[in-house]
């Protein structure tokens, strides 16, 4: 298992902000930190913004990563908002919970994974996550199927993929 860039020209395509006239998105891309886990106990690998941004009150945000992540067949990615950025500013994944299923990076896209925050604070606080900072954990999980079960279908995109069949 491990966790990998998508390729450059993927994480071009993803890109669904406007840019500056000369902004060096080929830098962008080199300074993407692949996850981490920052203490050899700690649960989940901290996934790091690829640029800086701001999220005023109520504001929602779709950061493509950059990453992708090879997974043993029998294991999935639970992802979550760090726990500083949930508790001080009730920053929370837009789908409440990311799960990324092993098959995923098959997908036509590198397996290219998204996250879609919001600021949903109560208190009219404006957070800030630098380029370079945590802002999201992935925890690898393992699952089991039960002995029936019998799916055999293959993936090949993301959000809502495994609904069209």
């Amino acid at each position: 298992m491990r966790f990998a860039k998508v390729s450059y020209e993927q994480y071009v395509s993803a890109l669904n902000r406007i840019l500056p006239k000369n902004y060096d998105l080929f830098n962008e891309y080199m300074n993407i930190k692949l996850p981490k886990r920052a203490t050899r106990k700690s649960a989940g690998y901290d996934f790091f913004a690829p640029w800086e941004f701001t999220l005023q009150p109520g504001e929602t945000i779709k950061v493509p990563s950059g990453i992708r992540v090879f997974l043993d067949d029998d294991r999935f990615l639970m992802c979550a908002p760090r726990s500083g950025l949930g508790f001080k500013y009730r920053v929370q994944l837009d789908n409440t919970l990311g799960i990324i299923d092993a098959d995923y990076v098959e997908s036509e896209n590198e397996g290219h994974i998204f996250f879609k925050i919001t600021n949903d604070t109560h208190d009219d606080k404006t957070v800030t996550v630098n380029q370079g900072d945590g802002f999201v954990q992935g925890i690898i999980i393992k699952y089991d199927v039960t002995e029936d079960d019998d799916a055999c279908d293959v993936r090949n995109g993301g959000f809502g993929s495994t609904d069209r069949r």
